[in-house]
C-alpha cells in the first residue's frame, strides 16, 4: 500500500514538473504581492512618521485665532500648509480651481475678522454673565453688537471620500473649540481685572486611554501582521488552478480511465494528489515566512513576530491548504475542458479573497456581506491566523476554524467523488 501511495506521489510530482512556469508563478506571484502591498500599506500603520498631505492655506483673518489653528495643524505633522505658489499668495478662485482639478485634495479658507468677531462675541457673553451677578447695573449697559457666525470654508476635491472629509472636519472643529475656550478664559480674566491672581486650569479635564484587551501579550498592529497571512492565503488558494488543470488533462487524455483500471485503489490516487499539493502549499507558506523574517528588515518593514507560534501557524496552514486542495479537486472534477478550469478558478479565488477580508476588513462591509463572508474558507483561515498572530491564541482558540476548514475539505471531496461516479462510463 505504501509503495502504491509513493508511486502516486511520484506521478503527481512529474505532472507538476512539466509546468515549471506555472509552478514558479505560484511562488513568485505571492512573494511580489506580499512585499509590494505591505510596503504600500505600511505608511498607514506608522503613526510616528505620517506622510504630510499638501493643504492650501488661505488666511483672510491674519490674527491670533488663525495663527493658533495654523500652529496646531503644523504640530500634527499630517499637513503641509501651502499659502504661496510661485512666490505669490494663493487667491480663493485659484485654490478652488486647483482643488477641483485634483492637484490638491483640500483647501482651508479662514474668513476676514475671524479673531476680532470671536473676541467681540465672547466679551459680550462674558459681560452678560458677569453683569447678572453684579450690583452695578450700569455694567450691562455697554452694548456690543453680536456678530454673525463665521464660516471657515473647507474646499475638497470631488474625488475625496466622505470618511476623509469627516475626519478633517472633526479635527478643525476641535481646534476651533479649543481656541474659543482659551478666548473665554482670557476674557473672564480681563473683565475681572485680576489676571495675575487668577489661574484657570485650561488642561483637558477628560482624556482617553487606549487599553489592549490582552494586556499580558500586547501586540502593536502593523501592515506585516495582516499582509503575510492574507497573501499566504491568496497564494495557497490559487493552487486550485494548476490542480484543476491537471485533473482535466487526465480526463481529456484518458489517463484517469487507465488509472481506474489499475490495481491501485482510487483513494490512494486521490491521497497522492492531496499530499503533493499539500507540500506545495507548505512551501509557499515557508517561502513567504522567510521573506517576512529576512527581506522585510532590509527594506524597512517590521519582522513578523512568530516566537512560539511557528507550529500553530504551520498547523493552521495545513488545514487551509486542505480546504484549497479540496476545492481544486472539485473544480477539476466538474470542469470538462482546460479552458473552463483556469478562468473560473482564478475568478473564484478573487471573490473568496474579497469576501474573506484579504483586501477590505470584514467589519467595514455591509451587514449582508458580513453574513456572506462567514461562509468563505478564506475568512476562516484569516481569522485563524489573526487568533495566533494578534490575539496570541492557542490551539483551543483556532480549533473552530480548523474544524470548519477540514469539514469544507471533506465536503468538496465528497461532492467530487459523487459527481465523478455518476458521470463515469466504465
Amino acid at each position: 500500500m505504501l509503495y502504491k501511495l509513493w508511486r502516486s506521489i511520484i506521478k503527481e510530482f512529474q505532472l507538476l514538473s512539466r509546468d515549471l512556469g506555472g509552478l514558479a508563478v505560484l511562488f513568485v506571484m505571492p512573494m511580489i504581492l506580499v512585499v509590494m502591498v505591505t510596503l504600500i500599506q505600511n505608511q498607514a500603520y506608522q503613526s510616528d512618521s505620517p506622510k504630510s498631505l499638501p493643504l492650501l492655506w488661505i488666511d483672510f483673518d491674519q490674527d491670533s485665532i488663525s495663527q493658533t489653528i495654523k500652529n496646531q495643524l503644523e504640530e500634527t505633522k499630517s499637513f503641509e500648509l501651502i499659502d504661496q505658489i510661485n512666490h505669490k499668495k494663493i487667491s480663493l478662485e485659484q485654490a478652488k480651481a486647483l482643488v477641483n482639478k485634483g492637484d490638491y485634495q483640500m483647501a482651508i479658507v479662514l474668513p476676514k475678522n475671524l479673531t476680532k468677531d470671536l473676541h467681540a462675541n465672547v466679551n459680550k457673553n462674558v459681560e452678560n454673565i458677569v453683569g447678572d451677578f453684579s450690583l452695578d447695573s450700569t455694567q450691562t449697559q455697554n452694548q456690543i453688537k453680536i456678530q454673525k457666525p463665521k464660516e471657515i470654508e473647507l474646499i475638497f476635491d470631488p474625488a475625496v471620500q466622505d470618511n476623509f472629509k469627516s475626519s478633517i472636519k472633526y479635527g478643525i472643529e476641535k481646534m476651533i473649540y479649543q481656541a474659543q475656550s482659551n478666548t473665554i478664559y482670557q476674557s473672564f480674566q480681563e473683565y475681572l481685572g485680576e489676571t495675575d491672581g487668577l489661574d484657570f486650569n485650561q488642561n483637558e479635564l477628560i482624556q482617553y486611554k487606549e487599553i489592549i484587551a490582552n494586556q499580558a501579550n500586547e501586540v502593536t498592529p502593523n501592515a506585516v501582521q495582516h499582509n503575510v497571512p492574507a497573501w499566504t492565503l491568496f497564494a495557497i488558494f490559487f493552487i486550485i488552478v494548476p490542480l484543476s488543470i491537471n485533473l482535466v488533462k487526465e480526463k481529456n487524455l484518458g489517463t484517469n480511465y487507465r488509472l481506474l483500471t489499475s490495481p491501485m485503489p482510487f483513494a490512494i490516487l486521490l491521497m497522492g494528489k492531496v499530499l503533493v499539493y499539500l507540500v506545495v502549499c507548505l512551501l509557499q507558506f515557508f517561502s513567504i515566512l522567510l521573506i517576512s523574517q529576512f527581506l522585510f528588515p532590509l527594506i524597512g518593514l517590521e519582522v513578523l513576530a512568530i516566537d512560539g507560534k511557528f507550529w500553530l501557524l504551520t498547523l493552521m496552514t495545513i488545514f487551509v491548504s486542505l480546504a484549497a486542495i479540496g476545492m481544486g479537486i472539485l473544480l477539476g472534477t466538474v470542469s470538462k475542458t482546460q479552458e473552463q478550469a483556469p478562468p473560473f478558478g482564478a475568478t473564484f479565488v478573487v471573490i473568496l479573497a474579497a469576501l474573506g477580508g484579504i483586501w477590505i476588513p470584514v467589519f467595514m462591509m455591509s451587514e449582508t456581506f458580513q453574513k456572506i463572508a462567514e461562509i468563505s474558507p478564506m475568512r476562516w483561515g484569516l481569522s485563524g491566523y489573526y487568533d495566533i498572530i494578534l490575539r496570541n491564541g492557542g490551539l483551543s482558540l483556532i480549533l473552530p476554524e480548523i474544524i470548519l476548514l477540514f469539514l469544507f475539505f471533506i465536503l468538496c471531496l465528497a461532492i467530487a467523488l459523487i459527481y465523478d461516479r455518476k458521470r463515469r462510463t466504465i
